[in-house]
């Protein structure tokens, strides 16, 4: 960027390959770090460093943990029949945060995305498939997100698992609670109404 002294361009580059942090707030994280103690940046990198070496996916449901299993598999109170599956480690922090849910997850570290090359092949799908053939899983609740490649990655699943007999749910969508008709867009509706359900007989 012109006017920026190399070594914090280098930070903002590098500031910038992270999902979700725009131009500005890169420059303003760059030079809030360069402003940083030496001690504090010295423990932010080691920190970092110590994360990426000590986590790894667990050995069943491909969530991140540092041990072998992680603490929802590792728990024997979970219901170990039920398998939410979703995109992305942090959409089990999602869903733990309900504190509804008592089965257990996998993830798939992703979604299908032909068009960023994304295929079957590239997901945990072949894994989720050898649990289920292992026995003992009675539903699999698809959780993925309601956008295009959420919608494949949980239609494609569905074809995968209808012949396995096991209970195939989705997850459903549709209006937040306190959300307004009037300021929801179609699609949003189109679920709301899809996913309804009676309350009366």
């Amino acid at each position: 960027m012109a006017g920026m002294i190399k070594p914090i361009s280098n930070v903002y580059d590098q500031l910038r390959r992270l999902p979700g942090l725009g131009s500005k707030t890169a420059l303003r994280l760059a030079y809030h770090v360069i402003d940083m103690d030496t001690a504090d940046v010295e423990r932010l990198a080691a920190t970092l460093i110590a994360a990426k070496q000590q986590i790894h996916l667990c050995s069943r449901c491909f969530n991140f943990t540092d041990k072998d299993l992680c603490e929802v598999c590792a728990d024997s109170q979970r219901d170990q029949g039920l398998i939410c599956v979703v995109e992305e480690p942090q959409d089990v922090l999602a869903m733990e945060r309900t504190r509804g849910y008592k089965g257990v997850y996998h993830v798939l570290h992703g979604v299908l995305s032909p068009l960023d090359g994304v295929g079957p092949h590239d997901l945990k799908i072949k894994e989720l498939l050898q649990r289920l053939q292992q026995g003992g899983v009675r539903e699999v609740i698809r959780a993925t997100n309601s956008d295009v490649e959420g919608e494949a990655t949980a239609t494609y699943l569905l074809q995968l698992l209808e012949p396995l007999h096991v209970i195939v749910s989705r997850i459903a969508h549709g209006l937040p609670v306190g959300g307004d008709l009037e300021y929801a867009d179609e699609v949003t509706l189109a679920k709301a109404l899809e996913n309804r359900r009676r309350l009366s007989e």
